[in-house]
């Protein structure tokens, strides 16, 4: 499987927030992030791009 990475981009720099990403779900305000071991994160962002190719 080839699931992908999520990053902020903060002050230009790119920070990964969780890897293996299984869902992406944006909520309101924020984006809903699970991997593949049922990690869980809530951040208060935005979809810049989706990089498919490279996983990002």
């Amino acid at each position: 499987m080839c699931e992908a990475n999520a990053y902020l981009l903060k002050e230009g720099k790119e920070e990964l927030v969780l890897e293996d990403i299984s869902i992406l779900r944006p909520e309101k305000e924020e984006l809903y992030l699970q991997n593949i071991f049922g990690e869980q994160k809530r951040i208060k962002a935005r979809i810049k791009e989706m990089n498919l190719i490279d996983h990002r």
